[in-house]
């Protein structure tokens, strides 16, 4: 029995002093990706590199019972005004290890060891996922592309986070 695709509604956040809505290509790119997917763009917003401003919008957005997942663009990196990974970590209930780990192996292929710089981390916050992704459009696509887009496709097999939403909040 196959199953029909499930449209899951997902907001994209871009962590940036500079970028404004016209400038913002990686969410730009995350946006077009995820609708042409045929998933719904929930919310998209560009705050600072603050990690109190990222924290106070990821947190409402996983109050937000109507918001599936949040994927994040920029701040993964290791300046000092890089802090998405400090502003979101401590939200997690539960940390996607695997996604980091993958996430590098796969870009090592495109950027070699350049990849190492990148804290890109994942993992899950009030039944809600959380994708923190680095700023580059590059980094954003290769998530999307090779990760993101079958995971949360409810018909991939032989599992997908997808069909872990209805059970993301048991206790």
């Amino acid at each position: 029995m196959s199953q029909d695709f499930l449209p899951l509604n997902i907001a994209v956040l871009t962590a940036s002093d500079t970028r404004t809505l016209e400038e913002d290509t990686s969410g730009q790119l995350l946006s077009e990706r995820l609708t042409e997917a045929g998933h719904q763009l929930a919310a998209r917003e560009i705050v600072p590199d603050d990690i109190y401003l990222i924290r106070a919008l990821v947190s409402q957005w996983i109050a937000d019972e109507s918001i599936d997942i949040v994927i994040s663009t920029g701040g993964t990196g290791l300046t000092g005004r890089d802090g998405t990974p400090e502003a979101v970590e401590v939200l997690f209930d539960k940390k996607i290890q695997g996604f980091g780990e993958l996430f590098r192996q796969l870009s090592y292929e495109e950027i070699a060891t350049s990849t190492i710089q990148s804290r890109v981390t994942a993992g899950v916050a009030n039944g809600t996922y959380i994708f923190c992704l680095p700023g580059s459009s590059g980094a954003c696509r290769t998530a999307w592309d090779r990760i993101l887009a079958a995971q949360l496709d409810l018909r991939s097999k032989p599992c997908n986070f997808a069909e872990l939403i209805p059970r993301l909040r048991e206790r």
